[in-house]
């Protein structure tokens, strides 16, 4: 199943919201996985990003729906990006 990094930064709400009550954090990826998106991985990181998601979907159509319920609620903007696993990426790359 393909994967996906999610980068994701709070606005203020969010970061307040987060802060008044941090169990939200897994209430969301609850909410997340309702949707057919699993969570691999999750880490709080320090930078541009507040967090990096690790995550598992059927395709980039679930994985753009997530991204947008998230966005749509204002607390957060997130990057999306598909990764490729290395040795695949090796044995495409050899392929030529």
């Amino acid at each position: 199943m393909p994967k996906y990094i999610m980068l994701s930064t709070l606005g203020p709400d969010g970061a307040n919201t987060l802060h008044q009550h941090p169990e939200r954090l897994k209430e969301v990826n609850a909410e997340v996985e309702a949707l057919g998106v699993r969570v691999l991985e999750q880490y709080a990181v320090l930078g541009p990003y507040d967090f990096c998601n690790i995550l598992e979907a059927s395709d980039e159509l679930v994985m753009a729906k997530v991204a947008l319920m998230l966005g749509a609620r204002g607390t957060l903007k997130t990057l999306t990006l598909p990764v490729i696993d290395v040795d695949d990426f090796i044995a495409a790359v050899a392929a030529d």
